[in-house]
């Protein structure tokens, strides 16, 4: 053991230091990239992360550049009597440098792995984005931050060239451990090398290992769900009051999207508005730019006599002031607050506790979850919560409802019930409702009146009747569940000459001036023994797909078929008449009832 312990304590008060200040500038730093969107990011990027990419010469080079009396900020200090070069200020400055990129990369991948629907919901909830970044992205970024102050400090604790180059190497002023190893090394005395080697690699090794188990006690403490939390009842209905609205929701936007351009036009009242289309179709994107976390590029949003949006007056309200409420499919419950912090997490500042206590408790017993509050999401089941989040969006009565496919994370048994629990729960909210989803029964279930969206086109909007019964397009049909089309041409004014079938057919429905195509739904085609009434063919079974209580039948018409994917139309039956059917010699017969033909444009 050396007598001067110098280096140690030089050593432990620079990296201290540039720790310190890499802690904040690391951070802030972090979170402005994150979210910057303008001209220069990557030579912004490139700047920050060069001192962890160059040479710790070549960084202390130009620190000495930066900081030696002809430097300018030399020549600034010049007449104040102060000099940055060769005292331990110099070796904090250079570990400062080399040690920001590590705490800037990791602070910043620390907050970019956080779940962008968690700051979405929480300004639809009415969070101001400082409220954001101190009540949900710092606490959640915090193992990543805790792991990148670490690496900093061990980085600043090693660095030698910077430091040789910027403060020298003088004896209980500069020399930190890492030059007191070198020095030591080249003088011969490899005892001291091997002292201060062990001792380097003791302060930085210890806390990486406390860091990593921290976070290893942390996640197995996180993963221990409590069995008790995951079968309670559920309820029929929320009862959650809200104000009387009555003017309802009118959107007309455009926005350019990757592939498409989104434009819609319709409006809304207090009956659910079902927003149904495949993937892509702009859906979730309509909801993001009612609840202002979008922008459109132009067109006008309007809620209960408030303009939300208007691109020709310039009116953009931010997400906290629209009072919107938004349940997004992943339920985005704020994983490090409880169930009742969740709740109030949108309520105005200055209730009292008393107040706050009751709110909870009622929201809880509206979802049949009294005794939660102190739960932390992840003791949840995921109907739990998805009631949690509900409650969450409902608890500040917003005047609209917005739900992003809110059953896609949920098993069939369970969708079904908390699927008639959302019905009672739309039919006590007197606010707007949109409901966005791809499950044409769920939409029909659910929503009285649909909007039918084909790559940001609204292709089909009304009742869910109408959509149903007469779809204005073939994708309509295919999203509302037709499976059976044919290219079709009019004959007459109560005949169709449906091509790909092979067949004329007589229709009761008034055709179409731009008739495309004449469908039929698979479990409305009819096996009969009568081959002489109308719209009956001969056909022949290609083959069958079997769900637990029915059969899909693939049939050719008018002729046997040649190979397993030569069919014309795929009919459903029940099992029990499967099973009367199937040893019927073939031909069969079926028939396509003109009320049945959908006639579509």
């Amino acid at each position: 053991m050396p007598f001067d312990l110098s280096p140690l304590w030089i050593s432990l008060k620079t990296s201290l230091l540039a720790t310190f200040i890499t802690f904040f500038l690391g951070i802030a730093a972090a979170y402005w990239m994150l979210g910057y969107r303008g001209k220069g990011k990557a030579l912004i990027e490139g700047i920050f992360v060069a001192p962890l990419i160059l040479p710790p010469t070549v960084v202390g080079f130009l620190l000495l550049l930066l900081f030696g009396k002809n430097g300018p900020v030399g020549k600034l200090m010049e007449p104040l009597g102060f000099s940055i070069v060769f005292t331990w200020y110099g070796a904090a400055i250079a570990a400062t440098i080399v040690a920001f990129p590590l705490m800037y990369k990791t602070a910043l991948g620390a907050f970019e792995q956080i779940d962008s629907n968690l700051l979405r919901v929480a300004r639809t909830l009415g969070a101001k984005e400082s409220t954001i970044f101190w009540r949900i992205s710092l606490p959640l970024a915090v193992p990543g931050i805790l792991a990148a102050t670490t690496l900093a400090f061990a980085r600043a604790l090693g660095e030698f060239g910077a430091t040789l180059m910027l403060a020298g190497n003088i004896p209980g002023q500069t020399q930190t451990i890492p030059m007191a190893i070198y020095f030591a090394v080249e003088g011969g005395a490899i005892n001291e090398a091997w002292f201060w080697a062990l001792a380097i690699m003791g302060i930085s090794l210890s806390g990486i290992i406390a860091v990593n188990y921290w976070q290893e006690t942390r996640g197995k403490r996180r993963g221990q769900i409590n069995s008790k939390s995951l079968s309670p009842s559920l309820p029929h209905s929320l009862t959650l009051s809200s104000p009387s609205f009555s003017s309802g929701l009118f959107v007309d936007i455009e926005k350019q999207l990757s592939g498409f351009s989104l434009k819609v036009c319709f409006s809304g009242d207090k009956q659910p508005l079902g927003l149904l289309g495949g993937s892509g179709a702009g859906k979730s994107m309509i909801l993001r730019c009612i609840a202002g976390i979008e922008t459109p590029s132009s067109g006008r949003i309007v809620l209960n006599g408030r303009v939300l949006f208007d691109s020709q007056r310039g009116i953009n309200l931010p997400p906290r002031d629209r009072r919107i409420g938004f349940l997004v499919q992943n339920y985005a419950l704020f994983p490090h607050m409880t169930v009742g912090q969740n709740i109030v997490f949108g309520l105005p500042k200055g209730l009292s506790a008393t107040a706050i206590r009751q709110l909870v408790e009622t929201q809880l017993i509206a979802v049949q979850l009294e005794g939660y509050s102190q739960r932390y999401p992840h003791q949840l089941s995921g109907g739990q919560q998805q009631r949690v989040a509900l409650a969450r969006a409902l608890a500040s009565q917003p005047e609209a409802l917005l739900l992003d496919e809110p059953f896609s994370a949920l098993d069939t048994h369970l969708r079904s019930q908390l699927e008639q629990q959302m019905v009672g729960t739309l039919a006590n909210y007197e606010g707007v409702s949109l409901f966005v989803t791809h499950n044409m029964e769920e939409a029909y279930r659910i929503c009285p009146h649909l909007l039918v969206l084909e790559k940001g086109k609204a292709v089909h909007y009304g009742t869910k009747h109408d959509i149903f019964e007469h779809p204005a397009t073939v994708g309509v049909a295919q999203l509302t569940g037709c499976k059976n089309f044919s290219s079709a041409v009019p004959i007459t004014s109560g005949q169709v000459q449906a091509n790909d079938w092979g067949c004329t057919l007589n229709v009761i429905e008034p055709i179409p001036d731009a008739l495309s195509n004449v469908g039929i739904r698979a479990h409305q085609i009819m096996f009969t023994d009568e081959p002489n009434q109308e719209n009956t063919f001969p056909c022949w079974l290609v083959r069958t797909s079997e769900t637990p209580h029915r059969m899909t039948l693939f049939l050719k018409l008018h002729h046997p078929s040649t190979n397993n994917n030569d069919y014309h139309v795929q009919a459903e039956v029940f099992k029990e008449k499967w099973a009367t059917l199937k040893d019927q010699p073939m031909p069969w017969y079926v028939r396509l009832d003109p009320l049945r033909l959908i006639l579509m444009q």
